[in-house]
């Protein structure tokens, strides 16, 4: 795992090593074991490097392979790569390394972009021919691990952050008004490939995209699941689709283990990481690592579920650390996880997961998490109203439980020069959902939120988090042989035991019934829940700053009314309102926009 940047010209003028330079040091934490970068003429490439495999400088990177003509710098990790570099070594490949990157180089170079097909993982990884001077990007099908595009015209910059291309410099900053819609609107997802700012785009999940030396490009995406029935399985009972899906979540946690160095879990005590710790368990893993965090009781909301995640510990006897955190650290950390953030994200589990990041990465470098399971399986409380509805009644209920604004209300509170006509959110979700390809709108539904939701929200989060602090995140859930497979089972049996029923099922033959049967949790941080103390003098800080003025992003009657009462209005999904607001506007002023 690691952060990986560059630089392409179409102009005649060599790449800036120095801007490249720039954004290296801006992903320092994604790779703190080791630095790289590499030129010729028109093109550059830089990388930082977390070593998880092949620990050696054989691994180091950019990687340059001078026999096949290739260069190429990757983030991520392929857990079939022992199994594809046998496969190449039977077709004649010789390796100099043990790493997963060269088994890229060499899977590029006999299968060409359909490389991309044979990789199990989580993966951006960008491919320089020098003969051709064509350069290659991908991205995994699920959108695990980002990449970053900053075009101008006869220039191309990339990065594994949003940041680091500011750090580059030469970014139009300008606020994207539908990028700015989707945010408030959509709980802080702007779907690829957009983001909040004009200047900078990012590369769609499932993307290959095809650069030559002048500058023309294509891409397409490579992997799209099929959210319908098939006739081989019209025979299946409840228990078959049980017993298929058990096992290709076995075989996806048993795909994460790859790694030369130890693998933990983190457990939040929900069923999803619960799962996995049990498989771990039942793989034969012994003084496994299992890593919760807590958070003080704040305005009655409580802020740890440590009595799960113990009833989990003690069963399969893993080695458990209880990791406790004060108001007081929770608003001294807020600093760093803004200014980790890729992208402005409102959830307040993204602060959880930097402090519980920061306390894992001290003991280990590597985890498996739960997370994707309800976009998966239809976890939730959104999914059942829709099952026998027609699919434009099912856009205007899943807008209603999951949106955080309607067209009204984003009248009253976008500023004058952001305001748009019409509801471009609105619009995104109904187009997504009236797609072929799904066969019922609780199908559609679960299609848009793997898509694209959970790429943006959950995923981003656990990339950028952990990321932060040279930790590794895997999360089977998302391994996309299960996926697609999930895709294919009866909405009914996910909407089963109130939600992720045929997961309940699975796991009432690994887990203990009391973590299956408790009430729906996710990390508790009460302090962004319900704003006082230093958190909401941040938030005042930055909306009253003169920046906030200048932007003009909010309407100021509207800010004043939600600081006026900071804890009375919450989104469907019981965020609140003004942190949305705060947090943005803390989030370009950390990154100087």
């Amino acid at each position: 795992m690691c952060g990986l940047s560059g630089e392409i010209r179409f102009d005649g003028s060599l790449a800036d090593t120095t801007a490249v330079a720039r954004m290296v040091e801006a992903l320092v934490p994604r790779g703190p074991d080791g630095q790289g970068q590499w030129s010729a003429g028109r093109v550059a490439f830089g990388h930082r490097r977390l070593s998880v495999i092949d620990l050696s400088a054989s691994g180091s990177q950019p990687m340059v392979d001078s026999e096949l003509g290739l260069e190429a710098v990757f983030n991520g990790c392929i857990y079939d790569y022992k199994e594809l570099r046998a496969e190449l070594e039977g077709h004649g490949y010789r390796f100099f390394s043990t790493s997963d990157t060269e088994v890229l180089l060499k899977g590029y170079h006999h299968w060409g972009v359909d490389f991309v097909d044979h990789l199990h993982g989580m993966f951006v990884v960008v491919i320089h021919e020098r003969d051709t001077g064509r350069v290659v990007m991908a991205r995994d099908r699920l959108g695990i691990k980002p990449l970053y595009l900053s075009e101008t015209p006869g220039r191309l910059r990339f990065a594994s952050s949003l940041p680091a291309l500011l750090r580059a410099g030469d970014v139009d900053t300008s606020i994207d008004p539908v990028a700015l819609h989707h945010y408030l609107t959509w709980h802080a997802v702007v779907p690829a490939p957009r983001t909040l700012l004009n200047g900078v785009r990012k590369l769609p999940p499932a993307t290959v995209r095809v650069i030559e030396a002048d500058g023309t490009s294509r891409e397409h995406r490579y992997w799209e699941p099929t959210y319908e029935r098939r006739a081989e399985h019209s025979g299946w009972s409840d228990r078959d689709w049980e017993d298929a899906i058990e096992e290709a979540l076995r075989v996806a946690v048993r795909r994460r283990l790859v790694s030369d160095i130890p693998v933990g879990v983190l457990l939040s005590g929900g069923l999803d990481s619960s799962l996995i710790v049990g498989l771990l368990a039942q793989e034969g893993q012994s003084d496994l690592a299992t890593y919760s965090i807590g958070f003080e009781t704040v305005g009655g909301h409580a802020g740890d579920e440590f009595r799960y995640s113990d009833v989990i510990a003690e069963r399969f006897g893993t080695d458990h650390h209880r990791i406790r955190v004060s108001s007081d650290e929770l608003a001294a950390a807020l600093g760093h996880a803004i200014g980790a953030m890729a992208e402005p994200m409102v959830s307040h589990d993204v602060v959880a997961f930097d402090l519980l990041s920061e306390r894992v990465s001290q003991t280990i470098r590597v985890v498996q998490s739960g997370q994707g399971a309800d976009e998966v399986f239809a976890g939730y409380h959104w999914y059942p109203p829709l099952a026998d509805v027609d699919r434009e009644e099912a856009v205007e209920r899943y807008a209603a439980a999951f949106f955080d604004r309607g067209a009204q209300d984003m009248r009253a509170l976008v500023g004058e020069r952001y305001a748009l006509d019409g509801d471009p959110s609105l619009e995104f979700v109904r187009d997504h959902m009236s797609r072929p390809g799904a066969q019922t709108a609780v199908d559609a539904a679960l299609r848009l939120d793997s898509e694209v939701m959970l790429v943006d929200d959950p995923v981003k989060r656990v990339d950028n988090m952990s990321m932060a602090w040279g930790l590794e995140a895997r999360v089977p859930f998302l391994d996309h042989d299960l996926v697609e497979l999930a895709a294919l089972c009866p909405p009914e049996l996910k909407l089963a035991d109130g939600g992720k029923g045929v997961l309940k099922a699975i796991g009432r033959r690994i887990i203990p019934p009391e973590v299956i049967d408790r009430p729906k949790g996710y990390f508790p941080v009460p302090a962004i829940t319900h704003l006082e103390g230093k958190v909401l003098g941040l938030v005042k800080d930055a909306l009253s700053s003169e920046a906030a003025r200048e932007r003009a992003l909010f309407r100021p009657e509207y800010v004043s009314r939600l600081l006026d009462d900071p804890n009375g209005e919450l989104t469907p999904l019981r965020g609140n309102k003004l942190w949305q607001l705060g947090l943005l506007e803390l989030w370009l002023q950390n990154h100087g926009v």
